[in-house]
């Protein structure tokens, strides 16, 4: 029987990853970077197919990635993490650079930054994983790296829907649970205390929702 806890065992960072096509602009957060060859550099990125990022990846060919650092903004994450680049402009909050290939990217909260072109495709599913030759990268500083570990048991996150790591949650409480809107985040108690502020994205206690099991 699989206990899917065990998939947490599984080390790996968190990053954002952004992409353009003509003048749209797209980001998400992923968790699923990884260096597929030394010669040439290739890395691997695994992406809802759902994702406005993915689909503007097929379609420009190109893609940016930073790794996101222990300190990031978690605003960050709740701006690339947990909203859709169809509907918002994830970028107009932030500072952005632009690389070589055209794509924005941020260096606050990052500590590398890896700009790549699509090599190769390969559907698995509900995700596409998409090979890219890394013709461009950058240390940007020596803040530790924020792994998902880390930002689940630190931070205390959780991950959207669409990620290949995401896991329904299960009620282990008598407690009464409130969700937030926009991170996923879930507090429990009884009552939601009016002033209480998402630890995960900085949200009002007006944005969290009570779970109705």
């Amino acid at each position: 029987m699989l206990n899917k806890k065990s998939l947490y065992k599984i080390s790996s960072g968190l990053y954002l990853v952004s992409s353009h096509d003509e003048n749209h602009h797209a980001g998400c957060i992923a968790n699923t970077l990884l260096q597929v060859t030394s010669n040439p550099v290739q890395v691997s990125i695994t992406l809802n197919k759902e994702n406005d990022t993915t689909n503007t990846i097929l379609n420009s060919k190109v893609f940016a990635v930073t790794a996101l650092t222990e300190n990031v903004d978690m605003n960050v994450i709740a701006t690339f993490g947990f909203q859709s680049s169809k509907d918002h402009n994830k970028f107009e909050s932030f500072q952005t650079n632009l690389d070589t290939l055209g794509n924005f990217y941020l260096k606050e909260g990052m500590n590398s930054r890896l700009s790549c072109k699509v090599v190769n495709t390969m559907d698995v599913g509900t995700h596409i994983v998409i090979i890219g030759e890394v013709i461009d990268g950058e240390v940007i500083n020596d803040v530790s790296s924020m792994t998902y570990s880390y930002y689940q048991t630190v931070k205390k996150g959780t991950s959207p829907k669409n990620a290949p790591t995401y896991q329904e949650e299960v009620k282990t409480s008598s407690k009464t649970r409130w969700r937030c809107k926009i991170c996923g985040y879930i507090y429990e108690g009884d009552k939601l205390p009016e002033d209480y502020i998402c630890p995960i994205c900085g949200q009002p206690a007006s944005m969290f929702e009570k779970i109705e099991d």
